[in-house]
């Protein structure tokens, strides 16, 4: 009896330095050529599921990669994809570009991540140097006015504002309604009986700042509460772990002391409850902190922060449909994700001025 011919094994996909070509693809998805290369460019409507399922695992299991920088050249665009941030050592921005990484891969681009240490020179130099590498988008996690960023704009460069608006003009924005969250957290404290805060703020050219510290002073005012000139501060620089320190310490000499803070992100909270405990003061029990973003870290280390919750998870997604917009020529109107302010145990029970 004639032992029946064992299929030969299928050959281990070569290493992408190999230089895979796209007809070694398509032969392994069984398409042609064409079909393959309208879908690595994205164009699969004129393919069925199942074919565009066979090219990308054919693409995966070679290692195959298009040469995307002659493909840029004819097209005008290419997979690349900038994300500028202002500030990596805040956890709330190293959040929102972890999910627009993952956003932006599980859409076939690449992101490259840059800090510009909110300072115009960088960002500047990013931009160009972005560029040069024919990135398809920039998109700026906290921008701020420069020369290059105008020009950019005055070109039509696909650009996308996350966080803060845009430092001059209108322009498509991923972020949250600054303004209402200042007013809640104005309304939270107001319904505790706390008529008595004061803020620790950053950089006031910042959209976000601004917007937070106008809805609290708003609120507050509409309650009959003035929120006096001594009662806003912040400190040179942009460590706000230090801003949140040093402020405290001046806001803490006034007579009648706060009974609470508004620190305009998590960082300055921190830096504020170090110098309470330094001082003797307990929090919440004595000054209740509120801070901004909710970071991931404050489940750990917080529990006795109150923080305006900022939803990371749902950033990158929303950033890649603002693009999406973009890129098919729609120009995609302010997206507003939702917020929430989150009271842990600590100050769960708090009710009414010490």
């Amino acid at each position: 009896m004639t032992e029946p011919k064992r299929p030969s094994p299928s050959p281990s996909p070569p290493a992408p330095e190999a230089g895979v070509s796209i007809a070694t693809v398509a032969a392994r998805a069984g398409v042609s050529i064409a079909t393959v290369s309208r879908v690595v460019n994205g164009v699969t409507n004129k393919a069925s599921a199942e074919t565009v399922r066979r090219v990308r695992a054919a693409v995966e299991e070679l290692g195959y990669r298009p040469l995307s920088v002659g493909r840029a050249l004819r097209r005008g665009e290419s997979r690349l994809v900038a994300l500028l941030a202002a500030n990596l050592a805040n956890p709330s921005q190293a959040a929102v570009a972890a999910s627009a990484e993952t956003a932006l891969r599980e859409a076939g681009l690449v992101m490259v991540l840059c800090d510009t240490h909110d300072r115009p020179d960088l960002q500047d130099e990013y931009l160009l140097e972005m560029r040069a590498q024919l990135a398809r988008a920039t998109v700026l996690l906290g921008a701020v006015a420069s020369p290059q960023l105008a020009a950019a704009r005055a070109a039509g460069a696909t650009l996308l504002f996350v966080n803060r608006r845009c430092p001059d003009g209108d322009a498509p924005f991923v972020g949250i309604d600054n303004r209402a969250a200042g007013a809640e957290v104005a309304a939270f404290l107001l319904d505790r009986g706390i008529a008595d805060p004061a803020v620790i703020h950053g950089p006031i050219a910042s959209s976000a700042t601004a917007d937070r510290l106008d809805g609290f002073r708003a609120r507050l005012a509409a309650a009959g509460v003035a929120l006096g000139p001594e009662r806003v501060t912040t400190e040179p620089g942009l460590d706000h772990l230090r801003i949140g320190y040093a402020a405290t310490a001046r806001l803490m000499a006034l007579r009648p002391r706060p009974r609470a803070l508004f620190c305009l992100s998590d960082l300055m909270a921190y830096g504020a409850h170090r110098r309470l405990a330094e001082m003797g003061l307990a929090v919440p029990r004595d000054v209740l902190l509120i801070g901004f973003d909710d970071n991931p870290l404050n489940d750990w280390v917080a529990p006795w922060l109150v923080s305006v919750r900022v939803p990371y998870e749902r950033y990158g997604m929303a950033v890649v449909e603002a693009l999406g917009a973009m890129w098919a020529r729609r120009t995609p109107g302010p997206v507003l994700l939702p917020h929430q302010i989150v009271v842990r145990d600590a100050a769960a029970g708090l009710s009414g001025a010490a």
